[in-house]
């Protein structure tokens, strides 16, 4: 039989600070699971209020107000490009980038090396998996993924790590459908740890589960999600 996800949150994040959001969310979680905020469109006011109680783990889809927002900020903050990202883009995150959650060509992961080479960084990434039933979404497949892992191209990237995989499931309000995607994801997670990280403890990392769905998301064993409109409400679209 179906179910479905009704989206009632948790707690009456309506009548809480942005800072409380977060630390209700937070405390809520397991102290193994990393609380990315997404702040993309909001404003850097907001961002420091967070940061005033103790985030660091911030996330951005787009690389110009990514590049505005690391330059008005903190130095200690760690920022995760979670959106598409474009190759001729790359260079420009590079220095100060924490995890590209989105790799899904190889490609692009040779350009991150070549950047990342440049001022002899180690870069780490994420391979960004297609698990939802929506066309728009990126990602790999299974196939797409273990060919790129077994490829000679891939063998000579000195300078990027390969943390773990990231991946959004369908936007529905069947539960069945996003565990079902999650549940797919953990499989995807392992069987690419067994065939190609075994004995590698820092592929250790998966992305999955925001606002409407982390709950989801962490019963089926993510260890990171990305939660934006639970903490700072609805988007802004006004960034500096």
């Amino acid at each position: 039989m179906a179910f479905f996800l009704i989206l009632v949150p948790l707690f009456d994040f309506s009548t809480m600070s942005i800072a409380e959001n977060y630390t209700t969310i937070l405390q809520s979680i397991s102290s193994e699971v990393t609380l990315i905020a997404v702040s993309k469109t909001h404003p850097i006011d907001a961002i420091k209020e967070v940061y005033a109680v103790g985030c660091r783990h911030f996330g951005e889809n787009k690389v110009q107000e990514l590049i505005q927002k690391n330059a008005a900020l903190p130095n200690d903050i760690h920022w995760h490009m979670i959106g598409h990202l474009q190759t001729n883009k790359v260079k420009s995150i590079i220095p100060f980038i924490h995890l590209i959650h989105s790799v899904d060509s190889i490609k692009l992961l040779s350009e991150i090396n070549k950047e990342a080479s440049k001022i002899n960084k180690v870069q780490d990434c994420l391979l960004e998996f297609y698990i939802a039933q929506e066309e728009t979404k990126f990602g790999l497949s299974q196939n797409e993924a273990f060919e790129m892992l077994s490829s000679e191209q891939f063998a000579t990237l000195k300078n990027i790590r390969i943390k773990g995989i990231m991946g959004m499931a369908s936007f529905t309000d069947n539960a069945e459908t996003v565990k079902t995607e999650f549940g797919q994801l953990k499989k995807l997670f392992e069987a690419t740890k067994s065939r190609f990280f075994a004995n590698d403890p820092s592929f250790n990392t998966i992305s999955m589960g925001m606002s409407g769905d982390y709950h989801l998301a962490i019963e089926e064993g993510s260890t990171m999600i990305r939660v934006g409109t639970t903490i700072f409400g609805s988007r802004t679209y006004s960034t500096i």
